[in-house]
């Protein structure tokens, strides 16, 4: 039995089409797409956040001295430490560079500006955000994977493929027990149109007619 799932196209076409659907996911929090490809979606981000999680502490300090106009300056750094480096390379050659979208009425001039500290702003969410949040979230609840969820949505008008919207779950939001607004939502009406999750982001988001899968 094959350890993936071919999703009708050839390597190339898959591997990058997985890459891109990803990164959208880890970017975003959420992503819909067809069941297969959910699950495939799925797969790849749980491994890439646990090998984040594994390795984000691993960091050094260094001192690093410059000169200007003849004065030695130095100051403290923190690299990443061997472990957390090999783990940075294997995110940016899985994932997508995706940068800070610029915002509305911003100049380019203002936009480099606020961009100028982080390089890839990607690597340093999953490092930075979802690494520190689910290790947490293991040393309290000793819950160790399960990072994301998948839900179930209507079929695609069209061709009737089978829809799924998957959701990385936030640190208090276990996908085993069903204790959340969003998953008491789903019970109870079934067949809404809107539903408002307030533990997986930060603001509610509709989720359109999503059925836990």
């Amino acid at each position: 039995m094959a350890g993936h799932r071919k999703l009708g196209k050839a390597t190339d076409q898959r591997l990058a089409l997985l890459k891109n659907q990803v990164s959208q996911l880890l970017w975003n929090g959420k992503l819909e797409t067809t069941a297969a490809r959910a699950k495939e979606v799925q797969k790849i981000a749980e491994k890439l956040i646990t090998l984040a999680i594994n390795t984000y502490k691993d960091t050094i300090e260094v001192e690093k001295t410059k000169i200007v106009d003849g004065q030695a300056t130095t100051r403290k750094v923190i690299n990443d430490g061997a472990s957390k480096l090999a783990a940075r390379r294997t995110l940016m050659a899985n994932l997508a560079d995706l940068q800070e979208p610029r915002l509305n009425k911003e100049n380019k001039t203002a936009y480099a500006i606020r961009t100028k500290a982080v390089r890839h702003p990607l690597i340093e969410k999953i490092f930075n955000v979802y690494a520190p949040k689910f290790d947490q979230r293991a040393e309290t609840s000793g819950q160790k994977g399960g990072y994301t969820a998948i839900y179930k949505m209507n079929p695609r008008r069209g061709d009737a493929a089978e829809m799924a919207l998957i959701v990385i779950l936030s640190s208090t939001q276990n996908k085993h027990k069903k204790h959340c607004e969003f998953f008491t939502v789903l019970f109870c009406y079934p067949f809404a149109t809107q539903f408002f999750c307030k533990c997986n982001i930060n603001q509610p988001q509709c989720f359109g007619n999503a059925k836990p899968l």
